[in-house]
């Protein structure tokens, strides 16, 4: 199925989502997310602020802070995405397409030992597709394959397999509400 068609028939679905099935399989995708190992090692996650029913994050940002991890959200600057601290949820306020970003200290992604990526469908293989402006492929592109990437997403996000192209950043892991997909290598 062409990119153009999977992305425009799973963010209609996805926008079809009622506020309370949001809470509840971001709920269950976060909690899976948590009794990973990779979460548990980790020292430093970065997570993103949910837009349009993706999979929420506070759950993880607030067990992660809880836990004395250093946690990263990223903000728009131009066309790249920058990686800044965060102490608490209340540092982050509405930025570059209404988002909320934190203002924290820039901080570079690979410092972070998880980052979780959104993704309107992700595939078994790790290919991601996003909204088409490039803004993680950009960002990411030098970390993968590097264990550190984590897609989140509703279990109708993952496919078999995405038309990949050579910018497209591959996920380590795609995790859902149903399972915790460790992708297969090409």
């Amino acid at each position: 199925m062409p990119k153009r068609s999977l992305r425009s028939g799973a963010l209609a679905r996805r926008g079809e989502l009622t506020p309370a099935e949001v809470a509840s399989l971001s709920d269950a995708v976060q909690r899976r997310f948590l009794s990973l190992p990779e979460f548990a090692a980790a020292s430093t996650v970065a997570l993103y602020s949910p837009i349009r029913n993706e999979v929420e994050t506070s759950l993880v940002a607030r067990e992660a802070l809880r836990l004395g991890k250093e946690l990263l959200f990223p903000a728009v600057v131009g066309p790249e995405l920058e990686f800044r601290r965060v102490a608490a949820l209340s540092d982050l306020a509405r930025g570059a397409f209404g988002i909320l970003e934190p203002q924290g200290e820039p901080r570079h992604p690979l410092t972070a030992d998880l980052i979780v990526v959104p993704g309107v469908a992700f595939d078994l293989f790790g290919r991601r597709i996003g909204y088409g402006r490039g803004f993680y492929d950009r960002a990411l592109h030098r970390m993968e394959g590097s264990g550190r990437l984590v897609g989140f997403c509703y279990d109708f996000q993952l496919v078999e397999e995405i038309a990949g192209e050579p910018h497209d950043v591959m996920m380590d892991l795609v995790v859902t509400e149903a399972a915790a997909v460790r992708v297969k290598k090409i």
